[in-house]
């Protein structure tokens, strides 16, 4: 499933599924890590998700949408 709305914002709907994808990709798919490179391609956001917070982070520094 590809959506071609790449230069719109999300609806709060959109916003509401994307978290809630993102608690299952978390809970069912993530094992020790995942990278991903997404956005234009020409300015890439490059995404880490860990089961570990970043070493020099302060675990408050991360908020639960």
């Amino acid at each position: 499933m590809r959506n071609e709305r790449h230069d719109e914002r999300l609806s709060g709907e959109e916003l509401e599924l994307f978290l809630q994808y993102l608690h299952r990709f978390a809970n069912h798919d993530l094992d020790l890590f995942a990278l991903m490179q997404v956005g234009d391609p020409e300015y890439p956001a490059y995404v880490t998700f860990t089961r570990e917070p970043e070493a020099s982070v302060d675990r408050s520094a991360y908020r639960r949408p």
